[in-house]
């Protein structure tokens, strides 16, 4: 790579990005993903304006943003909690590939999920 940057990709880490209500229900699921070990760490944004289409309209809400970080093997499980404990009925679950960073976090992060 020019400039001597070098990182190493670990295609087994993702960050999920799940919208919540503002409030108490990004905390409880944050919980919930620590205390079954199915994420390593989670980030809670509040105040996040969202826009999206909803039957067949633009609508608009505040939201929370949690990002939690964990391994490819822990989606299913992440989407499966994060949709028995959300308020919504079609809640974002996304998950997007880590393709570089700070090796010694990647490897707390797989060390730290079951």
């Amino acid at each position: 790579m020019p400039g001597g940057c070098h990182m190493k990709t670990n295609a087994q880490n993702v960050a999920i990005f799940i919208t919540t209500a503002a409030g108490e229900e990004a905390r409880t699921i944050a919980n919930i993903l620590l205390q079954q070990r199915k994420v390593a760490c989670v980030n809670i944004l509040p105040g996040v304006s969202s826009l999206f289409w909803w039957h067949g309209k633009i609508d608009s809400t505040e939201e929370s943003l949690l990002v939690a970080k964990t391994t490819a093997s822990h989606i299913d499980d992440v989407v499966r909690l994060v949709k028995e404990s959300h308020s919504y009925d079609v809640p974002e679950v996304i998950a997007l590939p880590i393709v570089g960073g700070n090796q010694d976090y990647l490897e707390w992060m797989d060390k730290e999920v079951s």
